[in-house]
């Protein structure tokens, strides 16, 4: 499905709606350029999931974890990872477990591999405030 939207927040709905659909254990893989919204539309997923606490940017720490409503929301950015071939191969594990709903930025990440995929969400940005948002 393909939505244009007009605002962050009109973003944040679309991503309150594909959120109420997952489950624990659930992966989302969210792409797109760098600006298109990835992190706007995980931080609407994850306050429908009863996230209260400021969800920003994990780039320079690779993933948060957050506390929601009777879950964990586990938010991971795979920009600054060139391969995950030099890395511990459980760092993903650490992350994305069967008890957690997990957004994930940049999965193109070569050596990155997902298991549990409810959704691929791809970004784009269409000028000023405006940005597609395709769900599959």
């Amino acid at each position: 499905m393909r939505t244009e939207t007009n605002s962050a927040t009109e973003t944040e709905a679309v991503a309150a709606e594909l959120a109420r659909r997952l489950g624990h254990g659930d992966v989302v893989l969210v792409s797109g350029e760098l600006g298109a919204g990835k992190t706007t539309f995980v931080r609407g997923a994850a306050r429908a999931l009863g996230v209260e606490s400021p969800v920003t940017s994990p780039t320079f720490t690779i993933g948060h974890v957050y506390a929601g409503d009777g879950l964990e929301v586990a938010h991971l950015d795979l920009y600054r990872l060139p391969t995950l071939g030099a890395e511990d191969p459980a760092l993903l594990d650490d992350y994305l477990t069967a008890d957690r709903i997990g957004f994930v930025e940049w999965p193109g990440t070569p050596g990155a591999a997902f298991e549990r995929v409810a959704a691929r969400v791809a970004l784009e940005h269409l000028g000023g405030d405006r940005r597609a948002v395709e769900v599959e």
